[in-house]
């Protein structure tokens, strides 16, 4: 296992949706999430989560320290469980036990001692982990038009239904083009509590250009990360307010008066001469 984290991060991911829908809200019939007030479009934290997820799990599978908490369809409290039973635990509300429960989770779940995890309900209560890597909502750089497309379905379900006659129609709904900012801090005295390593960071920031590739589906388009920005500090604490960093990067269209549809047609500037002293700019793609 490699060192714990020491030094403080943020980072900034640019990604792209081409004729797709890169995260459904489920209250507005699955259409793509926006900002009723701007326009712009927004693709929440935890729909980002999970992809990391999603690409830890085809990746790592097998691997040690690499098991995903959250996945589909599990009962999280049986994973609490085995926490219990592989530590030898035999008492339940024994606080030393239950910190040692705690431990037995960051050390073997990565999205556990990555973005923290409320494991306190049913029996085998593991605590409250707050997590090394937090996100914000990405948001289009710029307002999105998403598009209400109607669909034909052209087979039976049953031998009842007349083929020729089955024409159920349907919709779907896709942003032509969008180019979206994801914004997050890595804190290194809480990855220093969860046993948050230099090795996990790697493979983090591995996931976040990949996490696109092993997630096609029809619904989604065509999706791809662009570019990645990584802020180093010289400290734990840090030194400069991530505000102020955020600032240096910045996405405009090459002609305002044509509509976004590639990536080609926007300009990424960082403006590296500007970043404080004791930080570093790593640019990871």
């Amino acid at each position: 296992m490699s060192e714990l984290l020491k030094n403080r991060y943020e980072f900034v991911l640019y990604f792209d949706v081409e004729n797709g829908n890169p995260n459904g809200d489920p209250d507005a019939g699955n259409m793509p999430r926006i900002d009723p007030q701007t326009g712009v479009g927004i693709v929440s934290d935890v729909c980002m989560k999970r992809k990391v997820r999603n690409y830890i799990e085809y990746a790592h599978e097998g691997n040690d320290r690499f098991d995903i908490y959250v996945t589909e369809g599990a009962v999280l409290n049986n994973k609490q469980k085995e926490a219990y039973v592989d530590s030898n635990i035999t008492t339940k509300d024994n606080k030393n036990d239950k910190l040692t429960a705690q431990a037995y989770m960051c050390n073997r779940f990565y999205d556990v001692r990555t973005f923290g995890a409320v494991m306190d309900t049913g029996d085998f209560k593991c605590g409250q982990v707050r997590g090394p890597i937090q996100l914000c909502f990405s948001k289009s750089t710029d307002v999105i038009f998403p598009q209400e497309l109607t669909i034909t379905r052209m087979a039976s379900t049953t031998e009842k239904e007349n083929a020729s006659e089955n024409r159920t129609m349907g919709r779907k709904y896709i942003v032509p083009y969008g180019l979206y900012r994801l914004e997050g801090f890595v804190s290194a005295k809480f990855a220093q509590k969860t046993g948050f390593t230099e090795d996990d960071l790697s493979i983090f920031f591995e996931a976040l250009k990949q996490m696109f590739e092993h997630d096609h589906s029809a619904a989604r388009g065509k999706m791809s990360a662009r570019k990645l920005i990584v802020f180093k500090h010289d400290s734990e604490l840090g030194n400069a307010p991530s505000a102020e960093l955020f600032e240096l990067i910045h996405a405009e269209l090459k002609d305002p008066t044509k509509p976004p549809r590639a990536y080609s047609h926007y300009t990424i500037t960082v403006n590296k001469d500007d970043v404080p002293s004791g930080v570093n700019l790593l640019e990871m793609l």
